[in-house]
């Protein structure tokens, strides 16, 4: 006996073809239209589940990942940019070092494009299926202190722990006291050639030590960060002061 389209559509949701069960009366009724063969109409709906499920690993990736907002790469202007060419932006396009567990400092004042290229990155990872979780410093050092005992804590530490890719954004940006400095590089250490990280500072190693109050643990930490690293100095004016707004542009000027 054939089946309905009802017990149809439940047995795909049976074996977890969710998306096919929904389009399945809409995939029936376009074989019956177009007379699609047996091996077009499976070709058909295994690509669209395929499809789908493609896409809900994307918007769970980009949730989980908590990007402030969403720059791409496209939208990264090198002209405003002298520091860094069209074919270093492409090779890091390319995302060969993450498949290597290398690591990308960007170091420059701010506003030079240092967190839209981290981004940017992170969301031309994302679409390669790859885990990618951005967070601030100032976000992380509380989570760190507080993992013991706060589970909002230990779930966000256990994805940066098991993602593909950590970008920690406004790397020290404040000083940091002996028991920070040791749970960052505890961090650190963990992610150490198991996933690819990402920095942002206005300051360059050679400051971090003030700033940790530690050489010990600074040394340790850049030990881990640099030995395959590719640091990118970032030069030139602000962005954001450039191109600020203002409430008086779009105001006429009236005698």
């Amino acid at each position: 006996m054939v089946g309905t389209v009802e017990n149809l559509q439940a047995q795909f949701h049976q074996f977890r073809m969710s998306e096919t069960s929904k389009e399945l009366p809409s995939f029936l009724r376009k074989a019956e239209v177009s007379s699609w063969t047996y091996q077009e109409f499976l070709h058909e709906l295994l690509t669209y589940e395929e499809k789908r499920r493609e896409e809900k690993m994307i918007e769970k990736h980009l949730k989980w990942a908590k990007f402030p907002y969403e720059k791409h790469l496209d939208e990264f202007d090198l002209g405003e940019q002298p520091s860094l060419s069209t074919r270093q932006l492409k090779q890091l396009r390319e995302l060969s070092w993450l498949d290597q567990a290398f690591n990308l400092i960007f170091l420059g004042p701010p506003g030079v494009g240092k967190t839209h290229l981290a981004i940017g990155l992170g969301l031309e990872a994302i679409q390669q299926g790859q885990r990618v979780v951005f967070i601030s410093m100032g976000e992380l050092v509380p989570l760190l202190k507080t993992e013991e005992y706060i589970r909002k804590a230990q779930l966000r530490l256990k994805r940066i722990r098991d993602a593909d890719l950590v970008i920690i954004d406004d790397l020290m940006y404040m000083a940091m006291d002996q028991q920070e400095a040791n749970l960052f590089f505890q961090l650190v250490n963990h992610l150490y050639e198991r996933s690819s990280i990402i920095l942002t500072s206005n300051k360059g190693p050679e400051e971090w030590g003030e700033l940790m109050g530690d050489q010990g643990i600074t040394t340790a930490i850049l030990d881990r960060l640099l030995h395959r690293a590719e640091v990118i100095h970032l030069n030139g004016s602000s962005h954001r002061i450039k191109y600020r707004k203002s409430v008086f542009q779009s105001k006429s000027v009236q005698n």
